[in-house]
């Protein structure tokens, strides 16, 4: 039995802490940003204010508890789909092409919202609830078992992804990415996942060899289109690219190079680079701030994800540990995939850095998974000297 039972419930102030570290850091790279933009507008105030409606995002779900997040699991996920299925529909009035994606949808007064950035905090919330659904129903695990949970978690995720793929390739391998760690946590044994894994690594192998060799097929019967071959080619070889395709990667590298060791300083930008203030970023840190800038940026991001890890390892509510695992998963998949691509080690996918790029949706859908971490923290209850009899 479990004696002196003193809970406590508290604000996680060292993630507070993180994320004034993050606000900082974001402010400081877009007052660069726009500083050298071709844009008047004010970034900075508006990523400002994006991050106080961010508070208030956190504040507000952090008043819920486990037992009133699983109630809502299913409702908001349904809501994502609905909203990611009118946006394919609705007229430009409502959602314009911009840059030749139909992503967002116009708000008055708000400027433009992407609902993927939301929905992917819904796929967190509605893959924790399968899994544990599932555990709760099969106490013995099979093999049988393992696979309909495998089942599961695909169709929950294939749901929004074909509605969102041949729009937005880089938030559908976010929402892949959340799915991979999802399944690692789930506890479907190896034995099904080692050649589920090799048959997958056969495909994208296979899909490479036919980008590079024979794209006439890919353009035919999976409808890719020649912008997306245009990346890969410009990636592997951006210089033969940069009045193109590689443009804004080769800038990206020689601001970045530039930076050497220390940077030039805030506000001795000399390279210019297009929608800096976004996709960019870790470039004006780079050349700004150089190597020890960028090293303390990323180190940032590690203790982060260090501190949502152990807020899942020390919760007892598996839901809860789920949860921190997504959020894990789609905030290491955005900041590796972003620096990867500013530096050219990755293809570029358009995948903003998260907390210091600017953007309303990206940083209020980061914003919403954090709050999620908060909650957890929040509504923990820790027994003090407990003993078991």
């Amino acid at each position: 039995m479990t004696s002196n039972k003193n809970t406590t419930s508290k604000l996680d102030y060292n993630l507070v802490f993180i994320l004034i570290l993050l606000f900082l850091a974001s402010c400081l790279a877009i007052y660069s940003a726009q500083a050298s933009g071709q844009y008047k507008e004010n970034f900075l105030l508006k990523q400002i204010v994006w991050y106080v409606v961010g508070g208030g995002i956190i504040a507000s779900v952090m008043t819920l508890d486990s037992d009133q997040l699983r109630k809502l699991t299913w409702y908001a996920y349904g809501f994502g789909l609905f909203l990611l299925a009118f946006l394919i529909v609705a007229p430009p009035s409502i959602a314009p092409v911009i840059n030749g994606a139909k992503n967002w949808f116009k708000v008055p007064g708000m400027g433009t919202i992407q609902p993927s950035e939301f929905v992917k905090i819904f796929i967190i919330l509605a893959l924790s609830r399968t899994i544990e659904d599932h555990h709760n129903k099969n106490l013995i695990k099979t093999m049988q078992s393992d696979f309909l949970l495998l089942v599961k978690l695909g169709m929950v995720t294939m749901a929004p992804l074909i509605l969102i793929i041949k729009q937005d390739l880089g938030t559908s391998l976010v929402f892949l990415a959340i799915l991979l760690g999802m399944i690692f946590i789930s506890g479907i044994s190896w034995k099904l996942l080692t050649p589920l894994f090799s048959v997958g690594v056969l495909l994208i192998g296979t899909i490479f060899y036919f980008v590079l060799w024979n794209p006439e097929l890919l353009e035919k019967y999976l409808g890719v289109k020649q912008y997306q071959f245009n990346r890969i080619y410009s990636w592997l070889d951006p210089y033969s690219y940069q009045g193109s395709d590689a443009y804004q990667l080769t800038k990206s590298l020689l601001a970045i190079g530039s930076g050497q060791t220390g940077g030039k300083g805030t506000g001795n930008r000399e390279v210019y680079l297009p929608e800096s203030q976004t996709d960019f970023i870790f470039s004006v840190v780079g050349e700004e701030y150089g190597f020890i800038g960028a090293s303390v940026l990323i180190s940032l991001f590690f203790l982060l994800v260090y501190h949502i890890t152990k807020v899942g390892m020390e919760t007892k509510n598996n839901f809860y540990t789920y949860i921190c695992v997504g959020v894990i998963s789609m905030i290491t998949f955005h900041v590796f995939q972003n620096i990867g691509m500013t530096i050219g080690v990755l293809p570029i996918t358009g995948i903003p850095l998260p907390f210091i790029s600017y953007g309303g949706s990206a940083l209020m859908g980061n914003m919403l998974g954090l709050g999620l971490i908060f909650s957890i923290r929040y509504h923990y209850k820790k027994y003090m000297f407990s003993t078991t009899a």
